[in-house]
């Protein structure tokens, strides 16, 4: 069997490197966090020695079969975080971050240190770096629905129309309606990352409630 020090130093370093990607989940405001990172990694990592173990006591000449089940039971936990939202699909990399935690921990489960680390360095680069490379490159850009819901409409009307103005974006399906006590304002538009929070910096004042979900462009 495995020295405990052993066992627990790969548990710590697979748990490291799952919270260190879930901060950065957390950070983006993604359903995954910290604390999944941490468990996925974990797990992972947990299944590999006792699939290793196992096998060395039972004679097994297959030490890898438990762990080859974490690929299945890790493809059935990403499918939960994707979502489709009126004909969009969303959460993907939510889903391809926890599939590639589960390999970090994995690696780290099996003893090799240096490529569960390499492999959180790559996963942070894609993550973090192509992030905002995307952005530069404009590559982000989404159909998106924005509701703003606000007592008196006048002025945010105005303001809703003199910002996607400055921006050079064009607005689709303007309405107005009622919403039990408030007004809704409710429109499409194509933005990238950053015109997405630059107009939403300046349309959710206080007392006004906004919202965005990634809608399906549909053509005549």
């Amino acid at each position: 069997m495995l020295p405990l020090t052993t066992i627990l130093a790969r548990l710590a370093w697979a748990a490291l490197l799952g919270s260190i990607i879930g901060i950065e989940r957390n950070l983006r405001r993604r359903p995954s966090g910290m604390r999944t990172g941490f468990c996925v990694s974990l797990g992972a990592a947990l299944f590999t020695i006792a699939s290793i173990e196992i096998a060395r006591r039972t004679g097994d000449a297959s030490p890898t079969r438990i762990a080859s089940n974490i690929v299945q039971g890790i493809g059935f936990l990403g499918a939960g975080v994707i979502l489709r939202e009126r004909g969009s699909v969303v959460g993907l990399t939510t889903a391809a971050t926890i599939f590639s935690i589960a390999a970090i921990g994995m690696a780290a489960g099996g003893g090799l240190f240096a490529i569960a680390g390499l492999g959180c360095l790559l996963l942070l680069f894609a993550l973090v770096v192509l992030y905002y490379v995307e952005g530069l490159l404009n590559l982000r850009a989404r159909y998106m629905l924005f509701r703003i819901f606000v007592d008196r409409t006048e002025n945010m009307v105005t303001d809703v129309h003199r910002i996607f103005d400055r921006i050079g974006v064009a607005i689709d399906n303007f309405q107005v309606s009622l919403a039990g006590d408030k007004n809704l304002i409710q429109f499409d538009a194509e933005v990238s990352t950053r015109q997405q929070e630059q107009v939403l910096a300046e349309l959710c004042k206080p007392g006004v409630n906004c919202e965005m979900v990634p809608v399906e462009r549909h053509t005549g």
